[in-house]
Protein backbone atom coordinates (compact mmCIF):
# COMPACT_ATOMS: atom_id res chain seq x y z
CA UNK A 1 0.00 0.00 0.00
CA UNK A 2 1.52 3.37 -1.42
CA UNK A 3 2.17 5.74 2.05
CA UNK A 4 0.70 9.42 1.77
CA UNK A 5 3.32 11.51 0.53
CA UNK A 6 5.73 9.73 -0.34
CA UNK A 7 7.10 9.32 -4.17
CA UNK A 8 5.28 6.14 -6.12
CA UNK A 9 6.39 4.30 -8.75
CA UNK A 10 2.63 4.13 -10.45
CA UNK A 11 1.26 2.15 -14.07
CA UNK A 12 -1.69 3.71 -15.52
CA UNK A 13 -3.15 2.18 -18.62
CA UNK A 14 -5.29 4.07 -21.24
CA UNK A 15 -2.93 7.09 -20.50
CA UNK A 16 -3.29 9.14 -23.62
CA UNK A 17 -6.69 9.34 -22.72
CA UNK A 18 -8.94 12.15 -21.32
CA UNK A 19 -9.25 10.27 -17.96
CA UNK A 20 -5.74 9.22 -18.27
CA UNK A 21 -3.94 12.38 -18.90
CA UNK A 22 -5.98 13.77 -15.63
CA UNK A 23 -5.22 10.79 -13.07
CA UNK A 24 -1.23 10.92 -14.63
CA UNK A 25 -1.20 14.48 -13.53
CA UNK A 26 -2.34 13.86 -10.12
CA UNK A 27 0.26 11.48 -9.47
CA UNK A 28 2.82 13.43 -11.17
CA UNK A 29 1.98 16.81 -9.17
CA UNK A 30 2.14 14.25 -5.70
CA UNK A 31 5.77 13.61 -6.80
CA UNK A 32 5.01 9.94 -8.15
CA UNK A 33 7.18 7.97 -10.64
CA UNK A 34 5.02 7.27 -14.13
CA UNK A 35 4.92 4.47 -16.54
CA UNK A 36 2.35 5.83 -19.23
CA UNK A 37 0.94 3.17 -21.53
CA UNK A 38 -1.36 3.83 -24.52
CA UNK A 39 -1.97 1.83 -27.70
CA UNK A 40 -0.21 4.53 -29.75
CA UNK A 41 2.73 6.10 -29.13
CA UNK A 42 1.99 9.31 -31.31
CA UNK A 43 -1.10 9.64 -28.79
CA UNK A 44 1.30 9.53 -25.92
CA UNK A 45 3.77 11.60 -27.63
CA UNK A 46 1.42 14.45 -27.98
CA UNK A 47 -0.60 14.01 -24.55
CA UNK A 48 2.86 14.39 -22.76
CA UNK A 49 5.39 16.56 -24.86
CA UNK A 50 7.13 17.97 -21.63
CA UNK A 51 7.71 14.80 -19.90
CA UNK A 52 11.02 14.36 -18.59
CA UNK A 53 11.69 10.80 -20.41
CA UNK A 54 14.91 10.18 -17.52
CA UNK A 55 12.69 9.34 -14.78
CA UNK A 56 9.12 8.41 -16.82
CA UNK A 57 8.46 6.02 -18.96
CA UNK A 58 5.97 6.09 -22.33
CA UNK A 59 5.16 2.84 -23.53
CA UNK A 60 3.13 1.45 -26.47
CA UNK A 61 0.97 -1.34 -26.07
CA UNK A 62 -2.14 -3.02 -26.65
CA UNK A 63 -3.60 -3.93 -23.53
CA UNK A 64 -5.60 -6.69 -24.91
CA UNK A 65 -2.30 -8.74 -25.55
CA UNK A 66 -0.80 -10.32 -22.80
CA UNK A 67 2.25 -10.86 -24.43
CA UNK A 68 2.56 -7.17 -25.06
CA UNK A 69 1.37 -5.96 -21.98
CA UNK A 70 4.06 -9.01 -20.26
CA UNK A 71 6.93 -6.81 -22.75
CA UNK A 72 5.46 -3.23 -21.17
CA UNK A 73 5.59 -4.64 -17.80
CA UNK A 74 9.43 -5.80 -18.21
CA UNK A 75 10.28 -2.60 -19.46
CA UNK A 76 8.91 -0.79 -16.05
CA UNK A 77 10.14 -3.79 -13.52
CA UNK A 78 13.61 -2.75 -15.37
CA UNK A 79 13.64 0.40 -14.74
CA UNK A 80 11.35 0.77 -11.69
CA UNK A 81 12.48 -1.88 -9.52
CA UNK A 82 9.17 -2.45 -8.12
CA UNK A 83 5.13 -0.98 -8.70
CA UNK A 84 3.49 0.38 -6.24
CA UNK A 85 0.11 0.80 -7.87
CA UNK A 86 -1.33 0.11 -11.26
CA UNK A 87 -4.56 2.08 -12.76
CA UNK A 88 -6.23 0.12 -15.15
CA UNK A 89 -7.84 2.61 -17.51
CA UNK A 90 -8.17 1.16 -21.00
CA UNK A 91 -11.10 0.35 -22.42
CA UNK A 92 -13.68 1.03 -24.88
CA UNK A 93 -17.49 1.87 -25.78
CA UNK A 94 -19.68 0.99 -27.85
CA UNK A 95 -23.57 1.17 -28.72
CA UNK A 96 -24.20 -2.28 -30.36
CA UNK A 97 -27.03 -4.13 -31.95
CA UNK A 98 -29.98 -5.47 -29.96
CA UNK A 99 -29.12 -8.39 -28.00
CA UNK A 100 -30.95 -10.78 -30.33
CA UNK A 101 -28.65 -9.38 -33.25
CA UNK A 102 -25.37 -9.29 -31.51
CA UNK A 103 -22.99 -10.08 -33.27
CA UNK A 104 -19.54 -12.20 -32.05
CA UNK A 105 -17.24 -9.69 -33.52
CA UNK A 106 -19.56 -6.94 -31.18
CA UNK A 107 -19.27 -9.12 -28.32
CA UNK A 108 -15.78 -9.79 -28.32
CA UNK A 109 -14.44 -6.35 -28.96
CA UNK A 110 -16.10 -4.84 -25.87
CA UNK A 111 -14.96 -8.17 -23.81
CA UNK A 112 -11.61 -7.69 -24.79
CA UNK A 113 -11.19 -3.91 -24.62
CA UNK A 114 -13.20 -3.83 -21.07
CA UNK A 115 -12.33 -7.41 -19.32
CA UNK A 116 -9.88 -9.54 -20.82
CA UNK A 117 -7.43 -6.09 -20.86
CA UNK A 118 -7.54 -6.44 -17.14
CA UNK A 119 -6.15 -9.87 -17.11
CA UNK A 120 -3.69 -9.17 -19.01
CA UNK A 121 -2.58 -6.06 -17.27
CA UNK A 122 -2.75 -8.07 -13.71
CA UNK A 123 -1.12 -11.19 -15.04
CA UNK A 124 2.53 -8.70 -16.35
CA UNK A 125 2.19 -6.95 -12.98
CA UNK A 126 0.58 -8.69 -9.96
CA UNK A 127 3.26 -11.19 -9.66
CA UNK A 128 6.03 -8.68 -9.03
CA UNK A 129 3.82 -7.03 -6.25
CA UNK A 130 2.96 -10.46 -4.61
CA UNK A 131 6.56 -11.28 -4.04
CA UNK A 132 7.06 -7.68 -2.31
CA UNK A 133 2.98 -8.40 -0.41
CA UNK A 134 2.38 -4.72 -1.00
CA UNK A 135 0.59 -2.75 -4.18
CA UNK A 136 -2.93 -1.76 -5.08
CA UNK A 137 -4.38 -2.07 -8.58
CA UNK A 138 -7.41 0.43 -9.46
CA UNK A 139 -9.70 -0.59 -12.56
CA UNK A 140 -12.39 1.96 -14.38
CA UNK A 141 -15.96 0.19 -14.32
CA UNK A 142 -19.10 2.00 -14.77
CA UNK A 143 -22.26 2.58 -12.93
CA UNK A 144 -24.43 0.87 -15.56
CA UNK A 145 -22.28 -2.07 -14.81
CA UNK A 146 -25.36 -2.74 -12.76
CA UNK A 147 -28.08 -3.04 -15.26
CA UNK A 148 -28.76 -3.92 -18.87
CA UNK A 149 -29.63 -1.46 -21.10
CA UNK A 150 -31.02 -1.39 -24.47
CA UNK A 151 -28.03 -1.45 -27.48
CA UNK A 152 -25.31 -1.64 -24.77
CA UNK A 153 -25.58 -5.56 -24.23
CA UNK A 154 -22.31 -5.83 -25.02
CA UNK A 155 -20.67 -3.37 -23.52
CA UNK A 156 -22.53 -3.50 -20.42
CA UNK A 157 -21.83 -7.22 -20.02
CA UNK A 158 -18.02 -6.79 -20.05
CA UNK A 159 -18.01 -4.20 -17.52
CA UNK A 160 -19.85 -6.19 -15.15
CA UNK A 161 -17.29 -8.48 -16.06
CA UNK A 162 -14.57 -6.85 -15.21
CA UNK A 163 -16.53 -5.81 -11.72
CA UNK A 164 -16.55 -9.63 -11.10
CA UNK A 165 -13.16 -9.45 -12.25
CA UNK A 166 -11.75 -6.93 -9.14
CA UNK A 167 -14.07 -8.82 -6.83
CA UNK A 168 -12.63 -11.74 -7.05
CA UNK A 169 -8.76 -10.81 -7.53
CA UNK A 170 -9.38 -8.67 -4.40
CA UNK A 171 -10.57 -11.75 -2.72
CA UNK A 172 -7.25 -13.60 -4.10
CA UNK A 173 -4.92 -10.80 -3.01
CA UNK A 174 -6.20 -9.90 0.59
CA UNK A 175 -3.40 -12.29 2.21
CA UNK A 176 -0.92 -10.91 -0.13
CA UNK A 177 -2.02 -7.15 1.19
CA UNK A 178 -2.61 -6.26 -1.79
CA UNK A 179 -5.78 -3.99 -2.42
CA UNK A 180 -8.17 -4.26 -5.87
CA UNK A 181 -10.97 -1.97 -6.23
CA UNK A 182 -12.34 0.02 -8.89
CA UNK A 183 -13.90 3.68 -9.80
CA UNK A 184 -17.55 3.35 -11.47
CA UNK A 185 -18.69 6.70 -13.11
CA UNK A 186 -21.69 7.56 -14.65
CA UNK A 187 -20.91 9.80 -17.14
CA UNK A 188 -17.23 11.44 -17.72
CA UNK A 189 -17.34 14.95 -18.47
CA UNK A 190 -14.55 14.24 -21.46
CA UNK A 191 -14.23 15.90 -25.34
CA UNK A 192 -15.35 12.71 -26.59
CA UNK A 193 -18.54 12.72 -24.61
CA UNK A 194 -19.86 16.17 -25.34
CA UNK A 195 -19.03 15.65 -28.66
CA UNK A 196 -20.98 12.43 -28.67
CA UNK A 197 -23.95 13.73 -26.73
CA UNK A 198 -24.11 17.54 -27.71
CA UNK A 199 -27.83 17.98 -26.17
CA UNK A 200 -26.83 16.27 -22.36
CA UNK A 201 -25.63 18.57 -19.72
CA UNK A 202 -22.30 18.20 -18.88
CA UNK A 203 -22.94 19.80 -15.67
CA UNK A 204 -25.04 16.81 -14.43
CA UNK A 205 -21.65 14.08 -15.63
CA UNK A 206 -18.38 13.69 -13.41
CA UNK A 207 -15.38 15.41 -14.09
CA UNK A 208 -12.32 13.64 -14.62
CA UNK A 209 -10.84 15.65 -11.50
CA UNK A 210 -13.23 14.44 -9.30
CA UNK A 211 -12.50 10.65 -10.61
CA UNK A 212 -8.67 11.29 -10.21
CA UNK A 213 -8.50 12.16 -7.17
CA UNK A 214 -11.04 9.39 -5.72
CA UNK A 215 -8.63 6.94 -7.75
CA UNK A 216 -5.72 8.68 -5.65
CA UNK A 217 -7.56 7.62 -2.47
CA UNK A 218 -7.60 3.95 -3.75
CA UNK A 219 -4.13 4.57 -4.27
CA UNK A 220 -3.44 5.08 -0.59
CA UNK A 221 -3.12 4.06 2.78
CA UNK A 222 -6.57 5.48 3.98
CA UNK A 223 -7.48 2.53 1.46
CA UNK A 224 -5.98 0.07 3.23
CA UNK A 225 -9.17 -2.06 4.29
CA UNK A 226 -11.21 -1.26 1.12
CA UNK A 227 -11.55 -4.85 -1.00
CA UNK A 228 -13.11 -5.37 -3.90
CA UNK A 229 -15.28 -2.29 -3.82
CA UNK A 230 -16.92 -0.08 -6.90
CA UNK A 231 -17.17 3.38 -5.83
CA UNK A 232 -19.92 5.27 -8.07
CA UNK A 233 -19.18 8.16 -9.07
CA UNK A 234 -21.90 10.43 -10.06
CA UNK A 235 -22.22 13.92 -10.06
Amino acid sequence: MIEANTPQNVVLTGAAGALGRTVAQYFLDAGARVALLDHSAEHLSSAYPGLDNSRHLLIAADVTSASAVAGAAKQVLAAFTHVDTVVHIAGGFAMGEETHALTRAAWDRMMDLNAWSFVAVAQAFVPSMIERKAGSVIAVTAKTAGRGLAGMSAYIASKSALQRLVESMAAELVPHRINVNSVAPSVLDTPANRQAMPDANPDEWVSTAVAAKTIGFLASSAAAAIHGQHLTLDA
